[in-house]
């Protein structure tokens, strides 16, 4: 039997998740958030922060994530103060050596660059590879039925996931993920330059969006209530927008200044 290929997966990786009030990347804020830092050979470095957003988090999300308003006040740190922290942290640990595996990537670092937009006046800065295993696994399984959540993606590829929903357990989650994908396709995947695979996640992320806005297109087509209709027509519109921001999405303020 042919050894397993040497991979990025098998050097360090870093990993980052957020659990947040939503899921407007412009508006909503961050309530948890976990950067993990991990070394071949030793234990993962875990580092995470509840803070207080500064706002009502919906019952919906506290139905997610399990962090109520009121736990937020009383035991979460200033938010500004906050995403400041992860930023800078992730600075350390995310390089051109150690990609940063972010599930739904566009999702999570738009949102913690939104914040530093409001907290701090500047963006998050992109400061090595991302590896986003929702993106990959579309790519690769492109034909596979049913969901493609980070539990169904972890069920589907025997990966284990701990305290699903908090940042801390879908973060390590992740890391798991994209090193169990790099193994299962290393000529697609585990063997590319993690570079040169940031820039195949772009380009895949378009073809998958635009792809998912003609479904919604011809969803619409097969409406009767014409309110459905257009709020199908706009969300594909949005959708197609939005296919070349990858990993950081434009947020509404950038795009007044253009």
């Amino acid at each position: 039997m042919n050894p397993s290929p040497v991979t990025w997966a098998d050097g360090a990786l870093a990993a980052f998740d957020v659990e947040s009030t939503g899921v407007d990347t412009d508006n909503d804020r961050v309530v948890t958030a976990t950067v993990i830092s991990i070394e071949p050979g030793s234990r993962p470095v875990v580092r995470s922060w509840l803070a207080d957003p500064g706002m009502e988090i919906p019952e919906q999300a506290t139905e997610v994530h399990g962090i109520s308003t009121e736990h937020a006040r009383e035991h979460g740190r200033d938010a500004s103060t906050v995403v400041a922290e992860i930023a800078e942290v992730l600075a350390e640990v995310w390089t051109g050596t150690s990609p940063l595996c972010a599930f739904n990537a566009s999702f999570d670092l738009s949102l913690l660059s939104a914040e530093l937009r409001r907290h701090h006046q500047r963006p998050l800065d992109i400061t090595g590879p991302v590896v986003d295993p929702m993106c990959i696994d579309k790519q690769v399984d492109r034909f596979r039925k049913g969901k493609r959540t980070l539990g169904a993606l972890c069920e589907h590829h025997r990966v284990r996931l701990d305290d699903a929903h908090s940042s801390a357990g879908d973060s390590l989650a992740c890391a798991r993920l994209a090193w169990r994908l790099a193994k299962d396709y290393p000529e697609q995947i585990g063997t590319v330059d993690p570079g040169e695979l940031h820039e195949q996640q772009r380009g895949w992320y378009r073809t998958q969006q635009l792809g998912f806005a003609d479904y919604l297109d011809r969803l619409a087509t097969g409406k009767d209530d014409q309110h459905e209709v257009e709020q199908l027509r706009r969300r594909a519109t949005d959708v197609r927008s939005a296919a070349d921001d990858w990993p950081l999405r434009t947020t509404a303020s950038e795009l007044a200044f253009d």
